[in-house]
């Protein structure tokens, strides 16, 4: 599966991934309007709202970006309504031929880490026939429950050609209460990169593993030290844009082929039409404003990529 986001890297010229992370807030009056008067104020027009709001932003960047990441979490706090809208946004991804990343972040054991990834990326046998669940392409998956946690993900990456991103060094403020402190002299998330670099190893696709690292944009001198103990690792890199990361902070993540990372921006771009920077959009030109944001994003990375 990585060698497929590596072709829609190369042929887009983007290591850019959209977050698709609705929020009420983000969605225009006109769309919540039609939504509830269709569907109701409730859960359910809610729910529309995130999807009508959602194809927008996919039909206006679906051919200028390799992948989209929807946040499970958005969708999960408005309940069934919500999933059902995640899994139509899923699909509708899927057939413009984007590679979905489902940021799901699961972490369990066992039969139940089994479950998660059978229902991510794997397919249940009902009878004869094989059904599938959410059928992402990606997760995201948080380790600290060890190889136990990751290996059933493994399994079904190799069995289904699928991928996972494994939580190394995340982007937010106190991720080193914990990821930063010293095992064996190292920090944490230096032991996690190796390990994750080993479970890598079995499920190699090309010169890169169908099993990646999720390292915040936020940390650039933390991100050029995991680069280097994982060259064959991708790395799904969150915190551009509203969480602070610039251009200028990427470099490190990537190798020196020109790849070797997929940058995430979710609020930057979806939220883009309420932004003073995109003022011509504010009228809620929600996917021309995404598209606008797309595109000087991948300014942005390719200027500082090239210095």
């Amino acid at each position: 599966m990585i060698s497929k986001l590596i072709d829609k890297i190369v042929n887009t010229g983007a290591p850019i991934v959209v977050g698709l992370d609705p929020k009420l807030d983000f969605v225009p009056e006109a769309i919540k309007k039609r939504c509830f008067e269709e569907k109701g104020e409730n859960l359910e027009g809610v729910a529309e709202a995130f999807w009508q709001f959602n194809k927008e932003i996919i039909d206006n960047v679906y051919d200028v970006v390799p992948a989209v990441k929807p946040q499970i979490a958005m969708y999960e706090e408005i309940g069934i309504p919500g999933l059902i809208a995640f899994k139509k946004t899923v699909d509708y991804c899927k057939e413009k031929g984007l590679i979905v990343i489902g940021d799901i972040k699961r972490g369990d054991i066992g039969s139940t880490a089994q479950s998660y990834a059978v229902g991510h990326l794997g397919g249940v046998k009902v009878g004869d026939k094989v059904f599938k669940g959410f059928d992402e392409d990606f997760v995201t998956v948080n380790p600290y429950l060890g190889s136990d946690g990751v290996k059933p993900f493994i399994d079904i990456c190799n069995k289904e050609d699928k991928g996972i991103f494994v939580l190394a060094k995340t982007s937010n403020p106190s991720s080193g209460e914990f990821q930063d402190k010293l095992v064996d002299g190292k920090p944490l998330y230096e032991v996690v990169g190796a390990k994750i670099r080993e479970w890598g190893e079995e499920s190699m696709d090309g010169d890169y593993s169908n099993v990646g690292a999720v390292v915040g944009a936020t940390y650039p001198e933390m991100g050029k030290v995991l680069r280097e103990l994982m060259p064959k690792t991708y790395i799904l890199v969150p915190g551009y844009g509203a969480q602070g990361g610039k251009g200028k902070d990427l470099v490190n993540f990537f190798n020196k082929d020109g790849l070797g990372a997929i940058v995430n921006s979710s609020r930057g771009i979806i939220a883009a039409w309420k932004s003073d920077n995109y003022k011509q959009f504010n009228d809620g030109k929600v996917g021309e404003a995404a598209r606008a944001a797309v595109l000087d994003m991948k300014a942005d990375i390719a200027g500082a990529l090239a210095e």
